[in-house]
Parts: C-alpha cells; sequence; structure tokens
C-alpha cells in the first residue's frame, strides 16, 4: 500500500512531475492527480496500481512495506543505490 503523501514524496525524491510519472506509468495525468489527492492510502483499480509501483520501481524507487525495513535499513521510500 501506498499513502497518497507517499506518492507525492517519491515524485519529490525522483524530482519529477506529474505528466512525466503518468507517461512512465502509462496512466493519464488525472489518474496521478486523483492518486495524490486521496486521504490516506491510495484507491485506484489494481491495473493503475500496479501499473504505479512499476513505475517507480523502474525510476530507482524502493517502496518498503509498513513495518518492514529496507535491506539498507531504512523504511518507507528509498532510492535504490542510496544510503
Amino acid at each position: 500500500m501506498i499513502t497518497a503523501a507517499q506518492l507525492r514524496a517519491a515524485r519529490a525524491l525522483l524530482a519529477i512531475d506529474q505528466k512525466t510519472l503518468a507517461e512512465k506509468a502509462g496512466l493519464s495525468v488525472p489518474t496521478i492527480q486523483r492518486m495524490e489527492g486521496s486521504d490516506g492510502v491510495i484507491r485506484g483499480n489494481v491495473d493503475s496500481l500496479t501499473k504505479l509501483i512499476a513505475a517507480l520501481d523502474a525510476l530507482g524507487l524502493e517502496l518498503i512495506g509498513e513495518g518492514a525495513a529496507s535491506a539498507a535499513g531504512g523504511r518507507g521510500l528509498r532510492l535504490k543505490g542510496a544510503p
């Protein structure tokens, strides 16, 4: 699961705008806007959420599950290869 705040933070870490994320994920800008405007956990159809997570992964962002730690010891979001 990813929250709207985490998605906005992910874009900030990647230094990309909503249009770029939409293009990379194969989604529309309004879909990204809706996801980021959600209250709490992002809601959407499974296909859209799968595309979003795959795009973030391809862009080098590691999503870390709640209560889990990354191999580097962080929690939440982390750029792959970052300390």
